[in-house]
């Protein structure tokens, strides 16, 4: 008889699981998720991260106990809860998917180290990337910095759709104390996620039914609707594949099962490429980990950012900015705790751009009320927009939020839903307010929706004029 653990992270599923399969072929076998304490070197999930683990860590353990096992939630230091679960089970093995993010990797590297040397077998597996980081190079064998090359090594080297069904049955789970996911805390006292719990369904089961939704017509037109935030045209996969919830091979199996339409292979094209830069995400910050908080480009660390902002930081944040597009963005992610990409870059560039606060204070705030709140894509999003990072905007390219409203959201209806001071508004005037008729103004401003807290044009001329002395 031999006993394993299964130390769960990011990857709540049964389906695909490597780590799982490998376990499973033990008599005896104790999945267990550890909410890692504070001196973890790995940052702890924000609060909207949080109730998404609580309630896919809740769908985890229905699925387990369907086939006949359960899962052990703790709180404490990974090593010494492992050792003893080992001690109390008699477990000999114990299994993970392996993690990318920096700290997590090292977290890893060192329990791995621990468990060995008290005489425990440890077998690590593929995490939930399609290239684990270093396997996708240069010819020169250094790391990428553009996307475009990236990528195309990744289709030459071939991505693959296999993926392996989860087990009808578990090995039954040892002797052990009981672990109700409720005990980890997550959830606040204040009930304000209800607009999240109304949006979305955290868990494999959730997962599994975008994926489904979304191959079955909307891929088709992805490449020409994905930039309209006011229509349901993408896959709002990101969630669950940042929990892996859902592999990305997976992904990639239910879009080859599609039967082709017209637009179709056009549209899986696009939406697979968006894969493609979830892994050049993980490619860069395993390669350059000090972009978390420092720009790539060396040159930005000289960048005049502005100091004293906090009352300008806390309007962007709350979606009083007086800029439509910007506060509807901010408004969607409070409610909901997701923002559609277009409007991401819209709001991102506003911030550091428009208001010239550091892109680390709106990487922070995303990290905290996204629910797919992801280091490496959060750090690419935010780099790339400041135009410090890889494949950077360039300095010049400003975001208009009125442009890109009235080019997005031509009717205004996605400003309209999450700013409804402006829903008596037509649509020529929705993204821009401030040339309503006077009568129309005084509505607006009895409502209490604010004026615009810069002007675009010369905040637009005073960024320019920033990122000018440092450029050269």
């Amino acid at each position: 008889m031999t006993t394993a653990l299964l130390w769960l992270r990011n990857d709540l599923r049964l389906t695909d699981n490597p780590a799982l399969l490998s376990a499973a072929t033990h008599d005896s076998l104790l999945p267990v998720f550890i909410l890692e304490t504070d001196d973890s070197p790995a940052p702890g999930p924000g609060g909207a991260s949080r109730w998404w683990l609580h309630e896919s860590l809740a769908a985890l353990e229905a699925e387990l106990r369907r086939r006949g096992s359960r899962l052990l939630c703790v709180r404490g230091d990974a090593v010494a809860t492992l050792v003893d679960l080992a001690g109390r089970t008699g477990a000999t093995h114990v299994y993970w998917n392996r993690r990318f993010e920096p700290a997590g990797a090292e977290t890893d590297r060192a329990t791995a180290a621990a468990l060995r040397k008290r005489g425990l077998e440890v077998v690590t597996e593929r995490g939930g990337l399609l290239f684990e980081p270093g396997e996708i190079q240069r010819a020169d064998g250094g790391p990428f910095k553009v996307f475009t090359p990236f990528w195309k090594t990744c289709l030459r080297t071939g991505l693959g759709a296999g993926t392996a069904a989860p087990p009808h049955r578990l090995p039954p789970p040892p002797d052990a104390p009981a672990g109700p996911v409720e005990k980890l805390g997550l959830l606040p006292r204040i009930h304000w996620y209800q607009g999240m719990t109304e949006t979305w369904k955290p868990g494999e089961a959730g997962a599994l039914a975008r994926i489904e939704a979304f191959a079955a017509g909307p891929v088709d037109r992805y490449k020409e609707r994905r930039d309209t935030p006011a229509l349901p045209a993408t896959s709002r996969l990101s969630p669950h594949l940042h929990f892996g919830e859902i592999s990305p091979r997976q992904v990639l199996a239910a879009l080859s099962a599609r039967t082709e339409a017209a637009g179709a292979v056009a549209g899986q094209e696009s939406f697979v490429r968006q894969l493609g830069w979830r892994e050049f995400a993980h490619h860069l910050l395993h390669h350059f980990p000090e972009t978390v908080d420092r720009p790539l480009n060396p040159r930005f660390a000289a960048f005049p950012w502005r100091s004293g902002y906090e009352d300008e930081l806390a309007r962007w944040q709350q979606g009083q900015t007086g800029i439509p597009l910007v506060d509807a963005g901010m408004r969607e992610l409070w409610h909901t705790g997701w923002m559609h990409n277009r409007v991401r870059m819209v709001v991102a560039s506003f911030l550091t751009k428009n208001l010239l606060i550091p892109w680390q204070e709106g990487a922070r705030w995303f990290l905290d009320t996204l629910v797919d709140a992801d280091l490496a894509n959060n750090t690419l999003g935010w780099q790339w927009v400041a135009g410090s990072g890889a494949d950077a905007a360039p300095y010049f390219r400003v975001f208009n939020p009125v442009l890109q409203g009235e080019k997005f959201d031509p009717d205004g209806a996605y400003v309209k839903r999450w700013v409804p001071e402006l829903a008596l508004l037509p649509p020529h005037l929705v993204h821009k307010p401030w040339a309503a008729p006077p009568a129309e103004q005084s509505r607006i401003s009895a409502s209490g929706y604010p004026e615009p807290m810069v002007d675009l044009r010369d905040s637009r001329e005073r960024a320019l004029a920033a990122y000018r002395n440092i450029t050269g």
